[in-house]
């Protein structure tokens, strides 16, 4: 029987053993993430939490929703006893009808085909680290071999330990200004770092340019199996050189042959996803579910919302 907890009702030493046997378990779905990135959140668990779902849970307007957090790739529906599409269906059914407006983030183990909610697939870009770094590199598009071969020659250093600080900074006065991303973006990627790095789930690797100037820099989370890209900022320096591409490179020459996955976290937009099909990485398909029960006008305005959102 799947049951709606609210979040004060939720046990979360059981939630996060069932993340941690779960198949298809994911670091974002562990509880103290969760805490971190959506405070508040609320859940659907089935019997004695062999399955459950998040609900990141929100409120505007008066009404209450779902949403997908900062810095969560993947939710969805997780199981120690696998997943068939049925159980993701069930579950997706079970969300409660006071959730007016439904949009979340499953992970590429929720296969789902329902005339129930609207269903999108999302892409990432995954790629094996447990071969040699000599067979990965072969595979590399001609053009990351071009630009790596420039980047080693603009004399780039890479930096162990990078200062968090420096990494925000580089990400905040660049990309950032363009997009007019609020203080409390800023303020969750600071406390989950700060989290991540007490438990020793997160490096923090910069690059210097020639000037031994840091134009660089990048979030790598080591989580059970799989390292995820999952934050990095830059400058035009960066650009210039293919700093990006001489980080990432370093990072999977350093863990080649380790038995991992590392997950570039993958974007809807062309040019980044061709910049991680460089790689040799492979598309992976997520569904991303959404359904909109809010009263015209404010479905009306919902909808104008998203559109920008998923054009932009």
């Amino acid at each position: 029987m799947i049951k709606y907890l609210k979040h004060s009702e939720i046990n979360k030493p059981k939630w996060d053993e069932c993340i941690r046997n779960s198949p298809n378990g994911m670091i974002y779905a562990y509880s103290w993430y969760l805490d971190t990135v959506c405070p508040g959140w609320e859940a659907l668990v089935e019997d004695d939490y062999d399955s459950l779902m998040p609900l990141p849970v929100g409120k505007k307007y008066g009404y209450i929703y779902t949403y997908p957090p900062p810095f969560v790739q993947q939710l969805g529906v997780f199981s120690i006893h696998g997943i068939k599409e049925e159980k993701v269906k069930d579950f997706i059914t079970a969300i409660p009808a006071q959730y007016r407006y439904v949009e979340m983030n499953l992970n590429e183990k929720n296969a789902i085909h329902s005339s129930v909610v609207e269903v999108n697939e999302h892409v990432s870009y995954t790629l094996d680290l447990s071969r040699p770094y000599s067979e990965i590199f072969s595979l590399y598009s001609s053009q990351t071999k071009r630009n790596l071969k420039k980047a080693m020659a603009s004399s780039l250093t890479i930096v162990q330990s990078a200062q968090s600080e420096k990494i925000i900074k580089l990400f905040s006065e660049n990309r950032g200004m363009e997009l007019e991303l609020p203080v409390a973006f800023y303020t969750v990627l600071r406390q989950l770092i700060k989290k991540m790095s007490s438990k020793g789930l997160v490096k923090c690797i910069g690059v210097n340019d020639k000037n031994n100037a840091m134009c660089a820099g990048a979030f790598f989370v080591k989580d059970a199996g799989r390292d995820i890209f999952l934050f990095s900022g830059a400058n035009k320096n960066a650009y210039d050189s293919h700093a990006i591409t001489f980080l990432i490179n370093s990072y999977i020459e350093e863990y080649s042959g380790t038995p991992s996955i590392f997950d570039f976290e993958g974007s809807m937009d062309i040019d980044l996803a061709r910049f991680y099909a460089g790689f040799g990485s492979t598309k992976i398909n997520f569904p991303v579910i959404r359904k909109n029960n809010l009263p015209a006008p404010v479905k009306w305005i919902k909808e104008m919302q998203y559109k920008r959102k998923t054009s932009s």
